[in-house]
């Protein structure tokens, strides 16, 4: 008799010793738990895409505190999304999650659909994504696999290749289908995203606590450490960039950049030449001339500053930022639509900035009026 893939995955025992730990152990009181509220349940799970609970928790309340209802978010100016989003990092999922609330409301009259398959046709949320708010929203039967499911099934069937492999997560997704429950989806779910966030830790787990230590594979060989196998390590390309902070009056220099792209949508401070410099291109310093032409069309310059470079990593690479502190003589008037935008220093903590770029300008403004009193420069 020949079985499928499924099939050969299948094993009930390892949904009942999930769910009974979860039941016991697991997570119970976070905000978005304890609900059916697809809106609330969506948007946790696009925050918790690549960013720690403890991360996310002040930006999840404070979000809703402005955008209270899924027809709030979808009726907001996306500038005011990437405001409440600043800092969490990953800003295409702020983006997406604006376009997806539009969707929402214009497909589904406002209520999300409870298919897996609908849902994973809306903006920024993928398989695993649509899974688990169907799932927690509607009590879908559908697999999850997201980067704690890999660590866990890496460990306890020992799965010895690289699980970001086709091949690998192919039979990842088998194995997560067949072993889905029959009954208990929502607990079971959260079982999986709770014993890898919480036990089956990436560097140390707590094997003494583990309800699958008698069935893992990694644990009876000693292998916790090499399990799941890491991707083969590249150098991280490194980029530079000169940027101006030009302040005037208590106020900074600040642009509107490009809606794709590194940090799309937000504001920043210009760029010296307009682009990021070529990958491993040592900063120069700027000389006057270059500075001045850069500076002419928002003012006349009094003085400039360099100031230490700001170092910032991304996924795929590192970004050295070379700031210089300029003073103006005169500011020169702008059109609204140059894209640049005079911020006062007291509005910094607020504004849709990259959280390196909010970081510099706080510093070097300081947090507001205590800055507008002792700005000289």
């Amino acid at each position: 008799m020949k079985y499928t893939a499924v099939e050969h995955y299948a094993d009930p025992s390892f949904s009942d010793a999930l769910i009974a730990w979860q039941q016991q152990h697991g997570r119970h009181a976070l905000p978005w738990q304890n609900t059916r509220d697809a809106y609330l349940i969506w948007l946790s799970e696009i925050m918790l895409q690549q960013t720690q609970v403890s991360a996310v928790l002040g930006y999840y309340a404070r979000f809703l505190e402005r955008f209270p209802t899924l027809r709030d978010l979808a009726e907001a100016p996306v500038e005011d999304v990437m405001a409440q989003w600043s800092g969490l990092g990953y800003y295409t999922r702020a983006r997406n999650l604006h376009k997806c609330a539009q969707r929402v409301v214009a497909e589904y009259d406002g209520v999300f659909p409870s298919d897996p398959a609908l849902l994973a046709d809306l903006p920024g949320i993928g398989r695993s994504t649509a899974a688990a708010i169907s799932a927690f929203s509607s009590g879908t039967r559908a697999a999850i696999m997201d980067g704690n499911v890999k660590r866990v099934f890496a460990r306890v069937f020992g799965i010895d290749t690289f699980p970001g492999e086709r091949k690998t997560e192919e039979m990842m997704w088998l194995r997560a289908v067949a072993l889905l429950p029959e009954q208990g989806i929502e607990a079971y779910t959260q079982g999986l995203m709770d014993l890898g966030a919480t036990v089956c830790t990436r560097s140390s787990p707590a094997c003494e606590r583990c309800p699958m230590q008698t069935r893992c594979v990694a644990f009876a060989t000693g292998r916790t450490r090499e399990l799941p196998v890491r991707k083969p390590k590249k150098i991280s390309p490194e980029k530079h960039a000169m940027m101006l902070a030009i302040v005037d009056g208590g106020q900074v220099l600040l642009e509107q950049r490009p809606p794709t792209g590194i940090w799309g949508g937000l504001l920043s401070l210009p760029e010296l030449d307009g682009h990021l410099l070529a990958e491993d291109d040592d900063v120069p310093a700027a000389d006057d001339a270059l500075l001045l032409q850069a500076v002419g069309k928002f003012g006349e310059m009094e003085s400039a500053e360099r100031l230490t470079t700001v170092t910032h990593v991304f996924t795929h690479y590192k970004l050295h930022i070379a700031p210089y502190r300029i003073t103006l003589a005169r500011r020169r008037q702008m059109a609204a639509e140059d894209g640049y935008v005079w911020l006062d220093a007291a509005k910094l903590a607020d504004a849709a900035l990259p959280a390196p770029i909010k970081k510099l300008l706080l510093e070097l403004m300081g947090d507001g009026k205590a800055a507008q009193q002792r700005m000289d420069f």
